[in-house]
């Protein structure tokens, strides 16, 4: 396809207050698009948008829960109304959840796939009336590479992430007559606050902080992919690194995650 111009387009991004989702609407609005951000925070989001605007975007603001039908609903209505329509959606609202499954209740593994796995689907499913009669319409979605592999101590979010890999899959096959293209990115440890926003954490993680990227580069990255159509990006040499490991030597990479979990 022709190379995507963001500039002007209408762009949807939920988790945007902190993190990936922040640093992207930072970066989307050195391109000059108009957004719609959507994050839990009132404060936050609004220290994202106020970035944004000084940056020269055109910002809305939809406070709110997107595991909740209603703010799902408002997000779109929103993008309808004051853009008269939208052009992308960025599903990048997620948390996590750390510990070993076996000691875990199974609301937190309900609570995780609701976020990272059903807010997006059906995110996407009320946006997508809009994307089809939008330009070079696209869809990004926020999997990982605990989509790829998973790690013991987080089988909850990787069990989402593959989710995310598996629809978004399905999705770009299903979508590409309606010109609506999907891209999936696929961070490694980036430096955010999700292990200190976890839902849930039962002991140490041995792998905590190590080797992380740059929120700001991952934004960077997912917006060169957007622009040259890209399907999934992966944007780290760590994450790259445990992609190709698990297609070459899995029973490697399964001894060696084996010995990151502490005796219980």
């Amino acid at each position: 396809m022709a190379r995507r111009n963001l500039s002007n387009r209408r762009v949807v991004i939920t988790g945007a207050s902190t993190g990936i989702g922040r640093a992207l609407a930072v970066e989307l609005a050195r391109q000059g698009t108009r957004l719609v951000l959507n994050a839990r925070s009132q404060e936050k989001l609004q220290a994202a948008a106020d970035e944004a605007v000084r940056l020269g975007a055109s910002c809305e603001l939809v406070v709110g829960d997107v595991a909740e039908d209603g703010v799902r609903r408002a997000i779109v209505q929103r993008a309808a109304q004051t853009f008269g329509g939208l052009d992308v959606l960025v599903n990048n609202a997620g948390i996590g959840a750390l510990g070993r499954f076996d000691e875990a209740a199974p609301e937190r593994l309900r609570r995780v796939l609701e976020v990272n796995f059903f807010a997006l689907v059906e995110m996407t499913r009320l946006a997508l009336p809009l994307l089809k009669q939008g330009q070079q319409p696209l869809v990004v979605n926020l999997s990982s590479i605990l989509g790829h592999r998973g790690i013991p101590l987080s089988s909850e979010y990787c069990a989402s992430k593959f989710a995310v890999r598996g629809f978004s899959e399905s999705l770009r096959a299903e979508l590409a007559a309606d010109g609506v293209g999907v891209l999936v990115v696929c961070p490694g440890t980036t430096k955010t606050e999700f292990f200190t926003s976890v839902i849930d954490r039962r002991g140490p993680v041995p792998w905590e902080g190590g080797g992380a990227t740059s929120p700001e580069t991952v934004a960077r990255a997912m917006v060169r992919a957007m622009q040259r159509g890209a399907h999934e990006i992966v944007p780290s040499f760590q994450g790259r690194f445990v992609v190709w490991g698990e297609r070459l030597v899995p029973r490697l990479l399964d001894y060696i995650m084996s010995r990151f979990v502490p005796p219980h």
